[in-house]
């Protein structure tokens, strides 16, 4: 299978940021002009992510400038509460949508969402966090409550429930750029046969092999290294290809 880089842009009142283990949040782009630098460089797909939820309607705006702008799919998450979020979401030119805290907080949104709008428009994100030794469990609220709930269990409810993708976020490696987990990854990805999104932690090319080979993640998100130059995505793509990884053609 061919593997994905995917940008996120965090983006909190109308403005893409970036924090580390989901807090010390800095401001650093407009989202539209970033979105297109990175169909540019050849970016596979652009997850969007509204950190904040304290404008609906202006986010759902960027969302849809930057689909006008771009030709790459849109993934668009967080602040999805009702299945009328996902509609909006969809109507606003995403491909898929992300499903987070909603998912755990109640129990029959998830399968009524795939049965909707479908599974291929529905992505199942897991903010993780190590509890015990080779033990993650499901955190909400930007990382500070755990949910008590098994991530590796979740992701595989999310499967059988017919989600198309796991979206799977290390709390614990998010901003820190040490490398994704891949424990965490591995897990996941010997649990559920759908895709699995590796989130948190990239920080150097080598990073992102090793999570796509060794974690066996079918695609890599990042955000900061993208924003600040420190990656460049074709140049990424380049070296990946160096070690027979399979990525779309550059």
């Amino acid at each position: 299978m061919t593997k994905k880089i995917i940008p996120c842009l965090d983006i909190r009142d109308g403005r893409v940021v970036k924090g580390k283990k989901f807090q010390d949040v800095q401001d650093v782009a407009n989202p539209i002009d970033l979105a297109k630098q990175y169909e540019v460089a050849q970016a596979d797909c652009l997850f969007l992510l509204d950190i904040s939820g304290n404008d609906r309607n202006e986010f759902l705006r960027i969302v849809r400038e930057i689909a006008n702008e771009t030709t790459f799919p849109l993934y668009v998450g967080g602040g999805v509460r009702t299945i009328e979020d996902i509609g909006a979401v969809l109507q606003a030119g995403a491909e898929k949508v992300s499903i987070t805290s909603a998912a755990l907080e109640q129990p029959t949104f998830l399968k009524e969402a795939v049965d909707v709008f479908g599974g291929d428009k529905i992505i199942l994100s897991i903010d993780a966090k190590l509890v015990a030794p080779e033990t993650w469990h499901a955190f909400t609220k930007g990382g500070r409550h755990d949910t008590e709930i098994n991530a590796i269990e979740w992701a595989k409810q999310g499967e059988d429930f017919g989600v198309s993708e796991i979206l799977l976020n290390s709390i614990d490696a998010d901003g820190v750029k040490e490398g994704f987990d891949l424990s965490l990854n591995q897990a996941v990805a010997k649990a559920v046969t759908i895709p699995v999104i590796a989130s948190g932690g990239a920080g150097e090319l080598d990073h992102f092999r090793d999570v796509l080979s060794e974690g066996n993640a079918n695609a890599a998100l990042a955000a900061s290294v993208f924003h600040y130059d420190e990656i460049d995505i074709t140049n990424l793509k380049e070296y990946l290809l160096n070690f027979d990884i399979a990525v779309k053609e550059i």
